[in-house]
């Protein structure tokens, strides 16, 4: 009886997680939404061009605070679970709302893979620069970002830092436009953390479901095999019965039959 209830009790809490993870699954999804509608105004603005230079750059020691009226959003585009195949592209789109007065001089985008909790820097990613690309005052514009982590880096979650650096008025400033985890898989083996607890879940209840079966067998065997015992002896004569049938017929036949 304790088992089954351990049992429906797992099942109880298999049903319950699968339910609460589509319900974080529904609300992550309705931010993506959120945010790709805002993209979406940007795209409707326009698409800032302008010439890309190159990467060699360092951006790393850039720390700057952002200016006022000047807004930043990112989406991953079709990627609502953030998830990033270890060694191929991802790619990004970055919404600029200037809400300000003066025009926004794009420098570069650029971004960083951290430890979750420690913030410890495990990659610096590619780091595009703009010669020629500016966001004007009441203007909306998206950039898209693509970047590539490491095919050696190990499976897990990780936390992506992504910042946009511009001018404005000839004074650099720097928007954080994503700080949150991501989830870095190896090629070709995209599973995604929920997926692997809803297996292993599924799988220790059942070993469990096993083990009861297997203890409701071994109880019924046990019934059957209680079989009545049937004692089987000698027959044994008792002394003084002898005694009393001395000198009778009894006791003459036996001796006449034991002569022949």
């Amino acid at each position: 009886m304790a088992k089954f209830r351990v049992f429906f009790f797992l099942a109880v809490l298999l049903f319950a997680s699968s339910f609460l993870l589509q319900v974080a699954r529904c609300q992550s999804d309705s931010e993506s939404d959120a945010d790709a509608d805002l993209v979406a105004e940007t795209v409707e603005e326009g698409r800032v061009s302008g010439a890309v230079g190159d990467d060699s750059q360092n951006f790393e020691g850039w720390n700057f605070s952002p200016a006022s009226g000047v807004e930043t959003v990112c989406v991953f585009p079709k990627n609502p679970s953030k998830l990033v195949v270890a060694g191929e592209e991802t790619e990004l789109l970055i919404g600029m709302k200037n809400e300000g007065e003066q025009n926004v001089k794009v420098l570069a985008i650029h971004a960083s893979i951290h430890l979750p909790y420690h913030h410890m820097l495990v990659q610096n990613l590619t780091a595009m620069s703009f010669n020629n690309a500016s966001v004007p005052a009441s203007v909306q514009a998206t950039f898209p970002y693509t970047f590539a982590v490491s095919k050696y880096l190990q499976a897990g979650t990780f936390d992506l830092v992504g910042m946009i650096v511009y001018e404005v008025d000839q004074l650099p400033y720097q928007n954080i436009f994503y700080n949150g985890t991501i989830e870095v898989t190896e090629a070709g083996g995209l599973v995604s953390v929920e997926t692997l607890f809803l297996i292993s879940l599924g799988f220790a209840l059942f070993v469990l479901f096993g083990l009861w079966v297997r203890g409701q067998m071994q109880n019924l065997s046990k019934k059957t095999k209680k079989v009545a015992k049937v004692e089987i002896g000698t027959k044994t004569v008792d002394a003084s019965m002898d005694e009393w049938l001395q000198g009778t017929a009894y006791t003459q036949s036996n001796k006449s039959k034991k002569k022949k």
